[in-house]
């Protein structure tokens, strides 16, 4: 067996609120556990900074990549512990009137070596009265990633992204061999969607899907679902949380994504085609 194709990864759930400083505290403390744990790649969700859903106030507390205290003190503490720290996404300044919900790989030398802005943004509607338009504030990415580690490929994702399964398709065509989804589902679409969701990506793609996720009621009154999930190449969940915050783990082994997509080589077998609409309308006299 290659010990360099295998690894721990610690996922932590959060229940962030509407302060920096308590969000990042318990952050810390959740990605200690998951170093002590053993994890050498840990993934916290979307929003680790704050969860806040009044754009004025996200734009507020909102800084630069230069000027940002949360990535910072993050940085120092991925070189503290020696791990792959993947922050699942904080909001960036990018000018008086939007931000960008970009996610984070730091390696253990406190670098950042990869960076993604969130491609798809949430604006909905939702039965009983939750409404959501992270366009009025988030600017969207232009670009799919896919992360370099020494242990393999992760493709980069965030949260509503998971909806959009040719997004899925390119990350792994490109090499990913694991996938990243740091989430903020709604409890009430988490619970209808969320696993399947995850699953299914897993599957079509032959990679591992690593999901952390925010869970439970926040102070801004959101409610979230949690169910942090690892989930491998065949689709099997390999560790899920619950709605409470922690840490879940799973030792990877990427042997699996190989052994997989020789079994289902359903990435080579993509085709390009036409969609025809047959069939014309008539009129009833």
């Amino acid at each position: 067996m290659n010990d360099k194709r295998r690894f721990r990864a610690g996922l932590v759930q959060l229940r962030s609120g509407r302060s920096v400083k308590p969000n990042l505290d318990k952050a810390e403390e959740f990605i200690r556990r998951a170093a002590k744990g053993g994890a050498t790649y840990v993934q916290t969700p979307e929003n680790t900074g704050l969860m806040e859903l009044k754009p004025e106030l996200v734009l507020e507390a909102a800084e630069t990549e230069e000027k940002s205290e949360p990535l910072a003190h993050l940085r120092t503490l991925a070189r503290e512990l020696g791990v792959y720290l993947h922050i699942g996404s904080l909001a960036i300044k990018l000018d008086r009137a939007h931000v960008a919900n970009r996610s984070y790989v730091i390696d253990p030398e406190g670098q950042v070596v990869a960076r993604y802005d969130k491609l798809h943004m949430f604006d909905v509607d939702l039965p009983g009265g939750e409404s959501y338009r992270e366009s009025k504030y988030f600017r969207p990415g232009g670009k799919a990633i896919v992360a370099e580690l020494p242990f393999g490929r992760v493709g980069l994702s965030i949260c509503y992204d998971l909806r959009f399964p040719t997004l899925y398709r390119a990350l792994a065509s490109a090499g990913a061999e694991l996938i990243a989804v740091p989430s903020a589902f709604t409890r009430q679409t988490g619970e209808a969607h969320w696993r399947v969701l995850v699953r299914a990506r897993a599957i079509e793609t032959g990679t591992f899907m690593l999901a952390a996720t925010q869970g439970g009621l926040h102070e801004n009154g959101r409610a979230t679902y949690g169910h942090s999930l690892i989930v491998s190449p065949w689709g099997e969940v390999l560790a899920e949380g619950g709605e409470e915050p922690g840490v879940i783990f799973a030792d990877i082994d990427l042997t699996a994504v190989e052994d997989v997509r020789r079994r289902i080589p359903a990435l080579k077998h993509g085709r390009n085609f036409e969609v025809e609409i047959a069939g014309a309308k008539q009129e009833l006299s």
